[in-house]
């Protein structure tokens, strides 16, 4: 066994493990962690396959933004786990069913896959020489797979709106004005012209103080 294979069981046994933990972790923000080690190994196994531009893609974005972006969200929200796991064992037989149809479908197009007959076309394309894989990836994305990729980016956008609508509330303890009441705002409604004399007279001493002789100046 070269060194090539050795890291390639080595990447994929950390991340078969990560995986299993991101769904088993107690903590959301444990799963969250493992999920980021999960898209490492899975770039480090990109990059086994000479896939530059996949490897860099994966790190970049999905865990420089997303995990990112998800870590912020989880720690904000204060997740209440406990009453999340009070209805597990019983939605759990429907949620191993799905899975196991999920892994049944994967394994049969994973299986096709490996049963096809000479060198793939990724691998033609890699041997040549002056073979760039971004500009082939490109090709294949908006030519064979457009539909595909515009479904994707959809759904994306969907799920965009419906994060925006679901954290979208009003705060009462928020003070706001509203633009546009203050640009119709005139002079004359805020301010209010008084007119006062420029001099007052002096009141005159009340009499008690007059006839008081304790008070200094005062007639005896």
């Amino acid at each position: 066994m070269d060194v090539t294979t050795g890291l390639f069981y080595l990447f994929s046994a950390v991340l078969l493990f990560a995986a299993f933990r991101v769904i088993t972790a107690r903590n959301p923000v444990y799963s969250a962690l493992y999920l980021v080690l999960t898209f490492f190994q899975a770039s480090a196994i990109w990059l086994l396959l000479r896939a530059e531009f996949l490897a860099i893609t994966l790190v970049l974005v999905y865990v420089g933004a997303v995990m990112v972006l998800f870590l912020f969200v989880v720690m904000m929200l204060d997740i209440d786990v406990a009453g999340l796991r009070q209805g597990f064992w019983k939605h759990f037989p429907l949620a191993a069913a799905v899975g196991a149809v999920i892994a049944l479908e994967m394994a049969a197009v994973l299986m096709g896959g490996f049963r096809m007959d000479g060198a793939p076309r990724g691998a033609a394309l890699a041997a040549a020489p002056g073979a760039s894989n971004t500009l082939e990836l490109g090709k294949l994305l908006y030519s064979e797979y457009l539909y595909p990729l515009e479904v994707a980016a959809v759904i994306l956008l969907v799920g965009m709106i419906a994060a925006i609508a679901l954290t979208l509330r009003k705060r009462k303890d928020s003070k706001a004005i509203n633009p546009s009441d203050a640009v119709r705002v005139k002079a004359r409604d805020r301010v209010r012209v008084v007119q006062m004399p420029a001099t007052r007279a002096a009141q005159s001493a009340p009499a008690e103080a007059a006839a008081d002789p304790a008070q200094p100046g005062a007639k005896a």
